[in-house]
Order: C-alpha cells, then structure tokens, then sequence
C-alpha cells in the first residue's frame, strides 16, 4: 500500500509535552465504526464487561540514551535492542562517527563498535562485567523520550516516573508502551471491582518504533525485532477467557503485536517466548485481540497503519479528524481511544 494514504496533518500544538495529571484524567475517543464518543480514561470500567481481560506490557523502561565521546566527535546513541548483558543495538548519530572498531567513552562507560548496519544501526559491545548494565545505564543514560518531544524540551527528572507505567517490571525497553501510561491505582482498583480480569505480557519495545517509514510502498518496509514473552500461565488465562465468552482487551500496540504474533488462525493463543517483527496493515485478520486502548499515532508511522488495519482505514480518517478538530492531544504523552476491531463493529 501507498504510505501517503495514512498520511494527515497534525498543528503542532497538538503534541503533548507533558502527560494528562491525574494520568486517568486524559480524554479518550472510543471508536466504533462510524460512532465516535468523547469519554476520560476513568471511564474505563463502565465502557468494558465483566469478564473481559485487559491485557498490559509489563516491560520497564531503561535509561537507554547515552551520549559519549570518539576522539573530539560527540556521539549520541539510544538503545534498542540487547543481544547479550554486554552487547546492544543503537541507533547513533552521527553514525558516520561510529565506525566499525571504534571505542565510544560514555563518561567512563566504554563500548566499541562491533557491527555497522544500515540507517544508522549500529551493535555496540560495552566494557562491562555480566549483569552490571543496568546500573550502568542508570548512571549515564537518561530516559529516551522520543524525538517529537525531546526536540521541544529538556528531559528532566519528572519523565523518569512520567515515562514510566506504574506496573512497569521487566527491565529493557527503551519506549514506554504508552497507552498503559494512563492507569493509576485507584483506575485499576475500579476495574478489578467492575469484574475485569488482568493479564501481563512483555515485549521489550525498542527504538525503532520511532523510526519514519521512508520506503513508498509499506510492502518494502522492514520492522525491527523486539522480544516478547508470553507465559503459559497467561496463554491459558487468556484463552479461557474467550471460552467463557469475554473479550481480550490489548492495552496498547505492543501488547497487541505480541498477542497477535503467538496466536493461531484459530485465535488461540500460545506461549511465546522469542523475537517478533510483525508488521500490521489494512487486511491483515486479527486473531487474538478484540479491543485496543491506544495512544494518537503519527502520520506514516506504522502505528497509524496498525489501528487503520484494527478498526478501518476510513473510520481511523474519521476519529483522527474527529480528535485534531476537538484538541485532543497526540502521541506518547497525549490522549486515548479505544478502538473496536472492524470485524465486531455493533
């Protein structure tokens, strides 16, 4: 398909620069077909069923952005894949500076360049002992957030609880799975005491989420594996759910793209326990979701693509126009909607 048909115009006073306070007090556009609803996130248990489960990405961000030093060139590089304890896939810029073999000083973390690929990918190898990464990184990273936002602003020590999810567990993403960004407590405590199940799944999501789609058709574009687990216990949880006649609720894109890589054509679910790199467009049959919370995506990104397959091509044009026209704010920090897939429209 042609990416200049996801394509929209977003004012730029659209993007949120700070998250909604109280983080359940952000708007949220429920979509279902042509019906499009203003709600606030706290609404949530009186838009679900008992018996639906939602399921949340347990994954927590690290402080995956690093800035050192080759010589007299300044090298910046975020994280966004881990292969081993020591060893890591960045972006960095400017790549022509991180050349194959060269050392990189992150104020006393050391790296060198062991692999160059294409579009500024490069595999770093950090002088560290096994294990010791993480508290590296807390020391000399900070929280990548991603460009639309930190192009506008400094990134300070709110967005170190801000980019976060309160239920934030596994270390080793370095992009929040930002539809969970709006859930507090008290929003949970609600939803379990409406009857709504809970379910967590991790995908470690990466940086190249960000990254622009630059080929013309999206048959030529090639996504970047993140890893994902789903555990038997949460398979099982999840498939009796759909026995009993609830519904999979994917609390963000990430939780979905993982939902869907382990499920069958049948729509049952299976462990998983590996790297996915799906990629969703219009046409593609979901299996394993039923409803999707989700963040306002950017034009031509893969994430518009994804929700257009979801909930339709037309009806994402018409929700999105919908949202620019009454102020709802867009992307990571922004607003919420929650989608109902095309096939289920009531």
């Amino acid at each position: 398909m042609n990416i200049e048909l996801f394509d929209f115009e977003l004012p730029k006073d659209r993007i949120a620069l700070r998250p909604a306070s109280p983080r359940d007090s952000a708007r949220m556009l429920a979509v279902n077909g042509k019906q499009l609803l203003n709600h606030r996130v706290r609404d949530l248990p009186d838009l679900l069923a008992a018996g639906d489960i939602m399921v949340f990405n347990d994954t927590r961000v690290i402080p995956g952005r690093l800035t050192g030093k080759r010589g007299e060139a300044t090298i910046q590089v975020t994280l966004h894949k881990r292969e081993d304890d020591r060893t890591w896939k960045v972006f960095a810029k400017p790549a022509k500076k991180a050349r194959l073999g060269d050392m990189i000083d992150f104020s006393g973390l050391v790296a060198e360049v062991i692999e160059v690929g294409q579009e500024g990918e490069r595999t770093l190898a950090f002088e560290i002992e096994g294990g010791g990464m993480t508290s590296a990184l807390e020391t000399h990273g900070e929280m990548p957030l991603p460009p639309y936002i930190a192009s506008q602003r400094d990134i300070d020590e709110h967005d170190a609880t801000d980019y976060q999810t309160i239920y934030a567990e596994r270390d080793g993403a370095v992009a929040a799975p930002t539809a969970g960004l709006h859930f507090t407590p008290v929003l949970l405590g609600r939803l379990e005491d409406r009857g709504i199940k809970f379910a967590h799944v991790t995908l470690h999501v990466g940086a190249g989420t960000f990254l622009p789609v630059k080929v013309d058709d999206t048959e030529d574009h090639k996504m970047h594996s993140e890893w994902g687990e789903i555990t038997p216990e949460t398979a099982e949880q999840l498939n009796k759910v759909r026995r009993d006649g609830g519904r999979i609720v994917s609390v963000g894109t990430t939780s979905l793209r993982l939902l869907e890589t382990a499920a069958d054509e049948n729509g049952v679910i299976h462990p998983f326990k590996n790297d996915t790199d799906i990629f969703i467009t219009p046409g593609y049959k979901f299996r394993g979701v039923d409803l999707l919370m989700t963040n306002f995506h950017l034009p031509k990104s893969t994430l518009f693509m994804l929700v257009s397959a979801f909930a339709g091509m037309a009806e994402m044009k018409a929700a999105y126009n919908h949202a620019i026209e009454n102020k709802y704010r867009f992307y990571s920090y922004g607003d919420s909607s929650l989608l109902s897939l095309k096939e289920e429209l009531t």
